[in-house]
């Protein structure tokens, strides 16, 4: 096995990382084959312990390996496997089980100041009437955040603005159309359930298993649409494994079918490096990405945006671009301060700093 590090390129850890998980999902590193010890892989690459470890646990977080005692870390993921193999018992799930996170407000503090700096800079530009799709500005900062941190490289043009995750929900029903079925899982927030009962679609609830959707329940079942929170789903509180995540893939490559993808939560993950998304994997531009603010700023602020794949842009505009807006000019432009000036992000870190050292502290 010979790694190469480009120490003027970014993180080494991040660089042994990538190519680890390039070589398991394809299939270089199979199933059950034990990867280099800690100490040999940092000899031959001549860098700390430290740095392989952090590259070990990056995989680890991500379901690609796991550490076993006395054995080190063994790739677990299987980019191969059909639905047969994810068929085993499926976890029941009760409400004394039900995973239900809090996490510290926004500061007041850092928001009201963020308010008035951009009515003293912006003027009367906030009675304006905002794009239908949402004001550039916040449009564009999006983008790059999303580079930055989620590894989505798309056009501000392919990001939608609205009040809230129920609202887009409704547009993406609009422009699918109601002749899909829609696979939702089992257990799923209720609210999803309801939009798609009001909106008279079918849709077919699919049984969690310990790592997501049960593969034999999808390929079976009659949905041309997955809707899944594969970073937390709530109420179980389940997160979707690598290995899963490409088989959600895997049964999104027959035409005609796409995923809602839900990142809810997803900002605060403990890991150093943010579970990949299904948008950013998949190489079939068939999924629509969606967020919220509610759980990062506040469930009062109600902005929401999703990420259309390229080709259903201009499908959008022709069907849904006539809708305005529900966000108020005014707060789109304080959320394209808060994201452009640092303050979001930060409050995010110190959120995860927080997280991580609960955890170190219950250990």
């Amino acid at each position: 096995m010979k790694y190469v590090i480009d120490k003027e390129k970014r993180p080494a850890y991040l660089q042994i990382y990538n190519q680890i998980r390039e070589d398991i999902i394809n299939d270089v590193l199979h199933f059950d084959t034990k990867l280099p010890s800690i100490r040999a892989l940092a000899e031959e690459l001549e860098i700390s312990t430290v740095t392989v470890e952090h590259a070990y646990a990056l995989l680890s977080d991500e379901g690609y390996v796991e550490p076993r005692e006395r054995s080190g870390y063994v790739v677990i993921f299987r980019k191969a496997d059909g639905f047969a193999s994810t068929s085993k018992a499926v976890h029941r799930y009760h409400r004394a089980t039900e995973a239900k996170h809090t996490y510290p407000d926004f500061p007041l503090s850092v928001f009201s100041k963020t308010m008035r700096r951009v009515l003293t800079e912006h003027g009367d530009l906030l009675l304006e009437k905002s794009p239908n799709n949402g004001c550039t500005e916040l449009r564009e900062a999006l983008r790059q955040y999303l580079a930055r941190n989620r590894g989505i490289l798309v056009d501000t043009e392919q990001i939608i603005i609205g009040s809230g995750s129920e609202y887009l929900y409704e547009h993406i029903i609009m422009m699918l159309g109601r002749s899909h079925t829609y696979g939702i899982e089992s257990p799923s927030y209720k609210k999803i359930e309801d939009i798609y009962r009001a909106a008279e679609v079918k849709y077919e609830p699919l049984p969690l298993s310990h790592d997501g959707i049960d593969g034999a329940s999808l390929f079976r079942s009659d949905a041309s649409v997955l809707h899944t929170t594969p970073y937390r789903s709530y109420p179980s509180g389940v997160t979707a494994t690598a290995s899963k995540r490409h088989e959600y893939i895997r049964w999104a490559s027959e035409r005609g079918r796409y995923i809602i993808e839900d990142d809810f939560e997803s900002e605060f993950s403990v890991s150093t490096k943010p579970t990949e998304t299904l948008f950013s994997l998949t190489p079939n531009d068939n999924v629509i990405y969606l967020n919220t603010f509610s759980k990062t700023i506040s469930p009062s602020l109600r902005i929401g945006y999703m990420v259309l794949p390229k080709h259903l842009v201009a499908r959008y505009e022709e069907q849904l671009g006539f809708y305005s807006c529900t966000v108020p000019t005014f707060m789109q432009y304080v959320l394209t301060e808060l994201i452009e000036n640092g303050d979001f992000e930060r409050h995010i870190n110190r959120v995860r700093r927080k997280i991580r050292k609960s955890i170190s502290s219950q250990a």
